[in-house]
C-alpha cells in the first residue's frame, strides 16, 4: 500500500498541540489595515483553535501531522 500523500495547502497553515488542538492564525490581519479599528485587529494577533469537529476534517488531509 503506497503512502498518502499529505495536502500542503493544509499543512502549512495548521500546527497540532500536544494536546490534540488544531491551532490556526486568525483571518483578516494581512492588508487594509489601517481602517480597522485597533479593537478588532488586537484579538486577532492571538492563536485560535479549531472546533473539534472542523479539527478532524482538516486532519484528515493531513495524515502526518
Amino acid at each position: 500500500m503506497p503512502k498518502m500523500k499529505t495536502r500542503r495547502s493544509i499543512a502549512k497553515r495548521i500546527r497540532v498541540t500536544a494536546s490534540g488542538k488544531v491551532k490556526i492564525k486568525k483571518a483578516n490581519l494581512r492588508h487594509i489595515l489601517t481602517k480597522k479599528p485597533r479593537d478588532l485587529k488586537r484579538p486577532k494577533r492571538k492563536a485560535g483553535y479549531l472546533v473539534p469537529t472542523d479539527a478532524r476534517n482538516l486532519l484528515r488531509g493531513t495524515p502526518y501531522l
